[in-house]
């Protein structure tokens, strides 16, 4: 089973950014995905998570209304549109697969960056 997120970047305050995320290894329509991110000195943070049907989703206070989440099963990929970034949202990102109530996979993450 394997992770890989992708589409991180420089970007300026207010700015957008779509991060992709990649797996092999694994049915994507059978398990939860989401995000988490760490920023410089921090500890991991929870982002957002999509169910396995789609259906339902979750994201942390501060990134509701700005981050969206979700999943194309048929191309085994899921997203994370950002809208709005702030400096604060700076960090690495990382997708993960939840297959036993918790993250317990992910791959290298992709660095965000915005500039104030």
């Amino acid at each position: 089973v394997q992770l890989q997120a992708s589409g991180g970047g420089l970007v300026q305050a207010g700015e957008s950014l779509r991060l992709s995320c990649t797996g092999t290894g694994f049915t994507w329509r059978y398990y939860d995905i989401g995000w988490f991110r760490q920023a410089p000195g921090k500890g991991r943070e929870g982002v957002s998570c999509i169910s396995f049907s789609g259906g339902s989703t979750y994201s942390t206070d501060s990134v509701k209304g700005r981050f969206t989440i979700s999943k194309d099963d048929s191309k085994n990929v899921a997203y994370l549109q950002m809208i709005s970034l702030k400096p604060t949202d700076t960090a690495v990102y990382y997708c993960y697969l939840d297959r036993w109530g918790m993250p317990d996979v992910w791959g290298q993450g992709t660095l965000v960056t915005v500039s104030s």
